[in-house]
């Protein structure tokens, strides 16, 4: 219904008509929306008719992917006002954020909200919390007694400190700037979320670390289609032996959160660690 929709708004000749979008994603008052190269002369056309069918919008942005270390959104206004900050409402819980410099994914919802369930009266560790895509949801649904949230990118810490306010969970996120290979405490937690895609493997062990006596660790990762399961269960396995004595690892669960690129999935293990 919606490509339906954006090719009566946007006349073009049949065989371009086919390369139109047919999803984009709406943050807030933002829709972003990936265009191919062939349609490029005609993006504004398309953003002015993304802008007609959702009123309540101001912005559009084509997306063209990620960059830098921080996997900030490479983007360009094609419509509207050109605002690109904006609060966006997901599972009752809500998110300011620069769509222009922050990512969101809303595949990762069913697995945000199954988080937000499980974490009554524990002490959680969110690595990697980015503006608090976990931690917030875990504070406003779960009642924890404390989130710790550590976060490197200025940017995406300061969204988290405003979110923590706007959400008034201020007694129950303690947000933490900086690497968590330096930053994250040892033998505290109930619960450790890793749900960093890009290279978390490398501070497992610290993850590990984190983690009380028959705690569980959340550990995320995008991995080839033909490794899922195997790959991260090695990972753990050989981060737990790495710690020594300290650490043994269980296997509790194994879910697949989405397809992240051809051939690669978005995978995350729980793991007891005793």
């Amino acid at each position: 219904m919606t490509h339906t929709k954006l090719c009566d708004l946007v006349h073009l000749p049949p065989k371009e008509a086919k390369l139109l979008p047919r999803g984009w994603q709406i943050l807030g008052t933002v829709i972003l929306v990936s265009i191919p190269d062939a349609l490029r002369d005609h993006a504004n056309a398309i953003g002015d008719a993304l802008l007609a069918m959702y009123p309540r919008c101001s912005t559009v942005l084509r997306n063209r992917g990620v960059a830098g270390r921080f996997r900030e959104p490479i983007c360009e206004v094609i419509a509207g006002t050109g605002e690109t900050e904006t609060i966006h409402k997901e599972n009752d819980c809500y998110f300011k954020l620069d769509t222009a410099r922050i990512m969101f994914s809303q595949g990762n919802l069913v697995e945000r909200t199954r988080m937000a369930r499980i974490c009554e009266d524990q002490v959680v560790l969110d690595m990697f919390t980015g503006i608090g895509y976990f931690s917030i949801q875990i504070a406003v649904h779960s009642r924890p007694k404390k989130v710790i949230a550590i976060e490197l990118n200025p940017t995406a810490y300061h969204y988290l400190t405003e979110n923590i306010r706007i959400n008034r969970v201020e007694d129950l996120v303690f947000p933490i700037q900086g690497d968590c290979a330096v930053k994250a405490p040892e033998n505290i937690a109930d619960r450790v979320i890793m749900g960093y895609l890009d290279s978390s493997y490398e501070q497992l062990a610290k993850g590990l670390l984190a983690v009380r006596s028959g705690g569980i660790l959340h550990y995320h990762e995008a991995t080839p289609t033909a490794l899922a399961y195997q790959r991260p269960i090695q990972r753990i396995k050989d981060a737990a032996q790495a710690c020594g004595r300290r650490c043994s690892v269980e296997m509790i669960g194994c879910h697949t959160i989405k397809k992240y690129a051809p051939g690669v999935v978005h995978v995350v293990l729980d793991v007891r660690v005793t």
